[in-house]
């Protein structure tokens, strides 16, 4: 019961002290994950995440509930969700009660403007950090996608490339080897 406990606590502080998003907890989650915790190595980690990313919902949910299960199965997924979720329910069910008093208030419009900012920095951190990951020869294509990316060229099409790409390699890699 006390692993449960730490896995929804642990979860819990990640989903109440993080803004914008699931991009935006990734670093918070890595370091309570692989550092505080010691649950799981770096590169273990970058796997689930991965995992999660590739899954529907929301990813930062699909990492909690991952890597609760991986630490207490069922009963450890389910304190992952219920973790990572029961913050942002209670500060919306708040808002919602709330808000209709304060939204015309100009602080409180301040404040979230001023959220807006720290939300980018914290996911371009997290760009940063996850980067220094990435192998010598894959940093020129990083930054050749990031730009078709702002280009605006839809991220859809690189995919397409990206699948046929692979595919293309590995039928090459095959064979070559024959």
């Amino acid at each position: 019961m006390i692993q449960l406990l730490h896995i929804f606590w642990s979860f819990f502080k990640i989903g109440l002290f993080t803004f914008g998003g699931g991009y935006t907890m990734i670093m918070m989650m890595q370091r309570e994950i692989t550092q505080k915790n010691n649950w799981m190595g770096e590169k273990e980690f970058m796997d689930y995440l991965s995992l999660a990313q590739a899954s529907p919902g929301p990813m930062a949910v699909n990492t909690a509930i991952l890597i609760g299960y991986r630490q207490h199965k069922l009963a450890g997924g389910i304190a992952g969700f219920l973790g990572s979720t029961l913050p942002s329910f209670i500060i919306l069910l708040l808002i919602a009660v709330f808000f209709q008093d304060f939204s015309e208030n100009p602080e409180v419009m301040k404040v979230f403007n001023g959220l807006r900012p720290s939300v980018v920095a914290l996911i371009l951190y997290t760009v940063f950090v996850f980067a220094r990951n990435i192998r010598k020869w894959e940093y020129p294509l990083f930054i050749a996608v990031a730009g078709l990316i702002l280009l605006g060229i839809s991220p859809l099409y690189l995919i397409c490339i990206g699948i046929i790409a692979g595919v293309a390699y590995t039928y090459y890699k095959t064979h070559k080897s024959k």
